[in-house]
């Protein structure tokens, strides 16, 4: 006959296992990135609070086009509470890759953006970016894309994440999901200040008039 005890502890162990995939599973679950709708916003520094490093991963496939191929293009401007740079040397571009202090870097320009994953990468360093910087506006262009007539409604899975360097977790990501026919230029989203926090927000905003838009609307001189 089976004792009283031996019942006891099945139950007892059985709550204990229980309980263990109720922890892993919010563990897992803690560990996923947070996918953010047009226009959401997320504190970093709340979400992460060991953040200090960012990699801005940015992402793209070109449609099949019968034309010229694409060149995208990522661009960074570091912005004031104006929402102006403070000169050219705030726009972080492939013929200027890093910042004047060294806190935003591009690592460079992919010109097919063929492959899985980021096809270019911004490194931030958030301990680093000037007091009088609020704003970190990330954004991606089409070369030359009035001679070659492509627009972003040639272009498809796009997306900004953003990831610890130091950890290689991605923190949030933001999958531009619109049907951009006409815009040459897109904001794809931005870091900034907020009440002595760091936040990221998914932008997903469309310029029809390429780079020199972008550089106007942000007071850089070309």
């Amino acid at each position: 006959m089976v004792s009283r005890h031996f019942w006891s502890d099945i139950a007892f162990f059985m709550i204990i296992g229980a309980s263990a995939l109720l922890i892993n599973s919010n563990n897992k679950d803690n560990l996923m990135a947070l996918s953010l709708n047009k226009g959401g916003n997320l504190s970093l520094t709340k979400t992460d609070p060991n953040l200090t490093k960012l990699l801005i991963g940015l992402g793209w496939d070109e449609r099949a086009t019968s034309g010229a191929e694409f060149d995208l293009d990522a661009s960074v401007f570091l912005l004031n509470n104006a929402g102006k740079v403070r000169g050219d040397h705030d726009f972080i571009f492939y013929n200027q890759l890093k910042s004047d202090n060294g806190a935003v870097e591009h690592t460079g320009d992919n010109r097919t953006g063929e492959g899985d994953g980021d096809d270019e990468v911004i490194k931030v360093n958030l301990t680093q970016v000037p007091a009088d910087i609020d704003k970190i506006v990330v954004t991606v262009t089409i070369h030359d894309a009035a001679t070659r007539n492509q627009n972003f409604g040639q272009v498809a899975n796009a997306f900004i994440r953003v990831v610890n360097e130091d950890t290689g977790t991605e923190v949030v990501r933001f999958d531009l999901a619109e049907d951009y026919s006409v815009e040459t230029a897109m904001v794809f989203g931005e870091v900034y200040r907020h009440n002595g926090e760091w936040k990221f927000r998914a932008v997903g905003q469309g310029y029809s008039g390429g780079l020199q838009a972008m550089c106007q609307q942000y007071g850089v001189d070309i």
